[in-house]
């Protein structure tokens, strides 16, 4: 034993969990009947996140949990070398629209990602939109940005403390200046302008009623710059359909309008044609007509020529193909195969300089491949290692491309591309305070409960010894089609910098291996999402990686659900669990905001064999008290407004009723902030310092 780990063990005895003083949360007596099962719910309460006896049940957790996060002896020291390492410049992909380039950049510890401009390829930078201005703490971010094709307009879209809602605003690049008024209600949409350069298409709901509203009748404008939105047009809607979701996007020629309607969130949409022609501001009374009527596979329009409209599909293809389809004659009978279904998974396509630009998987790791409009291969780009491609950028008509690529060991860098020569070249490269080289990243292959083989990716400091002793995270997802490709995070460096092993698993519900893969990890599959990475925790103990007492496990979102569903099935694997915004309440998720659009991936309980499975599973509800369950910190934001925080809330009170271990059970509850997205820096390095001094603390000792 190190001096250090005997120091820490001494420190641990000044700590017992067991003597913490949890704040006494109510107990109400709602009882639900689903299809004849009685189902308590003791904590409905802590649904209504507005109520004084809410904020003050958050007001008293904060204290009990900081109270003992303020202990942890490490806590300090990962919070500054955090902060150290944290401080370095990063940049978006490049984007080009007329003889501009637009980009972010962060010199290093700004809270928000500042938006530039520069005039050609060697111009020099200026500030176009600096978030950092809107808000004394940092938590107004510029959440989306869509730029005119002339360059000469920004469409904008801001995020007010992590909320989903967006307020969109219009400036003159050539001024800097913002036109009056504001387009609101916005929510799941984007920005796409006509080709005219003179106005754009997008969704908006309604109206909002508060912040955790039922999402209904999301209709689709079109906004003329230079006006109010109570000016705007609409385009399309489904009154009868009020959960279906519209979205446009404009071919290269300007000629047509393809609309997308989603439904829920699976992977599969809607196609019509609005034909631009004719169109005349503000008339949008063109025939949109059906090219894809039904719900039956993903459809994504990838760019076009002419009438040709190129799209990326997974109908008859779990994998993915891409076809061609005539937009005069789009007949199901007359599309045409591009590129053929193959062994890769494809999981974006795009399309500069004429050439299709596909993104696939092998494994979980990208390739990247260009294609003429024929089918046919132009090249393979090779890329440094297994990583993942962060995004694409290009003109149809330019053959100048920039593309992103990152790893657990290589932060995000830009590369451009000429189609033309095949040349690729690094254009922007981060420079860290952290010795990437002194660390090594392998996939491995491990066998489920079932046989199937799940890949992992296990990242480590180069002469780590496999001898059991090594504090290890465990991270997963495992759903709605989302594939975990090695991506960097400053953030676990600071785990890996300490001595600790990430292993990231790539379970069943996410898109790996394409839609079988996906569809093998939902609704009555979900079981063996939790059992993959079950048996990945079990790879790593019996290949002498680590040992339960130095195992923990995060995960966020769906993936907050997959640590609480396994830490209740098997809390003797595990010493900390740390489930971030996790879908807790499965009986109930669908009943807030966007949550009855998970329903393709998860069911619900309105259905009676779905409630079978989903009461089965459910965290909240398979916590069985009398349990010695992992450490566990709960992280949520008092305003998440897509999963709402009553299920973390929930949660953590039924979690701290039931434990009869010595260690804490806590929730992290977080003020101004929503999801994820748009969190500051500084509130992202201070949750990252509390989640590493906690795992570290608590993988370091063995269990009581």
């Amino acid at each position: 034993m190190t001096k250090l780990y005997i120091a820490l063990i001494g420190v641990l005895a000044a700590l017992p969990a067991a003597a913490l003083d949890y704040p006494d949360t109510r107990k109400g007596d709602v009882v639900d009947n689903y299809h004849g099962t009685k189902v308590a719910d003791p904590y409905r309460w802590l649904e209504d996140t507005d109520s004084s006896e809410t904020a003050a049940w958050v007001k008293a957790q904060n204290k009990v949990t900081f109270g003992v996060l303020d202990k942890l002896p490490k806590r300090e020291q990962f919070k500054n070398r955090l902060t150290k390492i944290w401080n370095y410049e990063r940049y978006s992909v490049p984007s080009k629209r007329g003889d501009r380039y637009f980009f972010r950049k962060n010199d290093g510890l700004q809270n928000q990602s500042v938006l530039y401009v520069q005039e050609g390829l060697n111009g020099k930078p200026r500030v176009l939109i600096d978030p950092n201005t809107l808000s004394d703490d940092g938590t107004v971010s510029l959440a989306s940005t869509s730029v005119s094709p002339d360059g000469q307009w920004l469409a904008y879209a801001l995020a007010d403390g992590g909320s989903d809602w967006r307020s969109v605003r219009v400036k003159n690049i050539n001024t800097g200046e913002d036109l009056l008024g504001s387009l609101e209600n916005i929510k799941f949409s984007g920005m796409e302008w006509t080709k005219d350069s003179r106005g754009f298409f997008y969704s908006r709901y309604p109206g909002k009623d508060g912040t955790f509203d039922d999402l209904a009748n999301q209709k689709l404008y079109y906004h003329r710059i230079g006006t109010l939105q109570s000016e705007d047009v609409l385009v399309y809607e489904r009154p009868d359909q009020p959960k279906w979701g519209f979205y446009a996007s404009v071919t290269e020629n300007g000629r047509y309008a393809v609309i997308g309607t989603w439904k829920g969130a699976e992977s599969k949409n809607k196609l019509a044609v609005l034909d631009l022609q004719d169109a005349d501001f503000p008339k949008f009374d063109g025939k949109v007509v059906p090219i894809v009527d039904d719900f039956a596979a993903r459809y994504d329009l990838v760019g076009s020529k002419g009438s040709t409209l190129y799209v990326f599909t997974t109908a008859g293809a779990p994998r993915g193909k891409i076809i061609a389809i005539d937009a005069n004659k789009p007949a199901k009978a007359d599309w045409r195969t591009v590129r053929a279904e193959d062994a890769d998974t494809i999981e974006t396509v795009g399309f500069v300089g004429g050439k299709l630009i596909v993104v696939a998987m092998r494994d979980a790791a990208h390739r990247l491949h260009v294609l003429g409009t024929d089918g046919s291969v132009d090249r393979e780009i090779k890329l440094p290692g297994l990583g993942s491609i962060s995004s694409v950028s290009g003109e149809a008509d330019d053959s100048e491309m920039f593309f992103g690529y990152e790893s657990y060991l290589q932060p995000d860098t830009n590369y451009r591309a000429d189609l033309n020569s095949g040349k690729v070249e690094v254009f922007q490269q981060p420079s860290i305070d952290f010795d990437t080289s002194q660390f090594t990243t392998e996939q491995v292959f491990y066998k489920s409960k079932d046989g199937t083989r799940v890949p992992m990716f296990i990242t480590y400091k180069k002469g780590l010894k496999r001898d059991g002793h090594n504090r290890t995270l465990l991270y997963g997802y495992g759903g709605f089609n989302v594939s975990l490709t090695p991506g960097f995070s400053i953030s676990r460096l600071g785990w890996l910098d300490a001595g600790g092993v990430l292993a990231v698993a790539n379970l069943r519900g996410g898109g790996e291996y394409g839609e079988a893969w996906h569809k093998a990890g939902t609704r009555e599959n979900k079981q063996n999402v939790f059992d993959d990475f079950i048996a990945a925790g079990e790879y790593m103990v019996e290949n002498k990686w680590t040992m339960p007492h130095h195992l923990g496990i995060q995960g966020g979102s769906n993936g907050g659900l997959l640590v609480g569903a396994v830490a209740n099935q098997r809390p003797d694997l595990f010493a900390v669990a740390l489930p971030a915004v996790g879908v807790m309440d499965m009986l109930r998720f669908h009943k807030f905001t966007i949550g009855w659009a998970w329903t393709p991936d998860y069911g619900s309980s309105d259905e009676a064999d779905a409630f079978e499975y989903l009461y089965a599973y459910s965290p909240l509800h398979n916590i069985e008290k009398g349990t010695d369950y992992p450490a566990t910190l709960v992280t949520t934001a008092d305003h998440d407004d897509r999963v709402v925080p009553g299920h973390s809330f929930k949660y953590a009170a039924a979690l701290q009723a039931a434990h009869t271990g010595d260690d804490p059970v806590l929730i992290r509850i977080e003020t101004r902030a929503g999801h994820g997205a748009g969190k500051p820096t500084s509130k992202r390095i201070a949750e990252a310092a509390d989640l590493w001094a906690f795992l570290w603390e608590y993988t370091g000792k063995k269990k009581h």
